[in-house]
């Protein structure tokens, strides 16, 4: 049988679904997820092959409009990583919210005008829609708003019809031979995904009380018999919010580092020794080069 592969990016506004998305396709966790916009930050592969066809999914951060409050290079850099997906593929997924349309969904719609790929529109969370009627008048709607190859109502979170989305994509690959191993399911290290398990844990545990000036580098990550070691330092902006991360006696990093290790024991399948390590480094959020030595690099 002849084999295909292709590139498909996953896009849209903040707090979509796309990240929760690319895990359902997966059957596993590759992308970090939070009920808080903004948790991807990087691009991340997830590499699905099923007899003969292999796709590479791209998850993106989430495509924002820039404001006061998001004008940092690291808002930048986000929005740069989410637009290079676009280039050279094969098809993109373009994400909603239900009955939703946002000004941000205006804007990432008008990214993609330029955009020679066909675009599947995914509608998200549909499950949580209290009147079904409403779902088919929304979707003739949304779909004047462009030709887009196909309209989809999916829950990534419960995967209904991911299989029906997962199909439009597959029949949009082009022949060609599979670019990684079958069982290949992520380009991103370990490492990587360790330090993003961590970040993850502090998002969902402290939500609003933490801002966006967080960020997680790994400074030791290595195998001594069955047990590997990582420590892990969180990088803050200001005392205040070391102060919150710590928790009363250490119980929230505690907690943190607790959740975080039990995920990643799952991704080793190992035992696995966390520390964790808070530091305060004024401003790394909004300077390039800080940025790029902490792993924010579009190259």
């Amino acid at each position: 049988m002849t084999q295909t592969c292709g590139f498909a990016a996953i896009v849209g506004r903040p707090n979509v679904g796309k990240s929760t998305l690319m895990n359902r396709i997966l059957g596993q966790k590759v992308s970090i997820t939070s009920r808080r916009p903004q948790t991807t930050r990087h691009q991340v592969m997830g590499i699905k092959t099923q007899d003969e066809a292999q796709c590479i999914y791209v998850d993106t951060p989430g495509m924002h409009i820039m404001s006061k409050d998001r004008n940092k290079a690291i808002n930048r850099f986000m929005n740069q990583a989410a637009g290079r997906a676009l280039r050279d593929v094969d098809c993109v997924v373009f994400i909603i919210d239900r009955t939703r349309w946002s000004d941000e969904d205006q804007a990432v719609l008008e990214r993609l005008e330029h955009v020679t790929a066909p675009v599947i529109l995914a509608v998200n969370k549909v499950d949580r829609l209290q009147d079904k009627s409403e779902l088919l008048p929304w979707l003739e709607s949304v779909g004047a708003r462009r030709e887009f190859a196909a309209i989809v109502p999916i829950s990534a979170k419960h995967g209904t019809n991911v299989a029906a989305l997962e199909g439009e994509v597959m029949s949009r690959l082009p022949e060609s031979v599979h670019y990684f191993p079958d069982d290949q399911v992520t380009d991103r290290s370990l490492r990587f995904m360790a330090a993003e398990l961590v970040r993850e844990k502090i998002t969902r545990q402290l939500g609003d009380e933490l801002p966006y000036q967080m960020t997680v580098e790994i400074e030791e990550f290595r195998e001594a018999g069955n047990v590997t070691h990582i420590s892990a330092l969180i990088l803050v902006e200001r005392q205040g919010q070391k102060v919150i991360l710590i928790g009363d006696r250490g119980e929230r990093i505690k907690s943190i580092g607790r959740d975080a290790r039990l995920d990643i024991e799952r991704v080793l399948d190992g035992k696995v020794m966390l520390n964790l390590w808070v530091k305060i480094k004024r401003g790394w959020s909004d300077d390039s080069r800080a940025l790029k030595s902490l792993g924010y690099d579009l190259d």
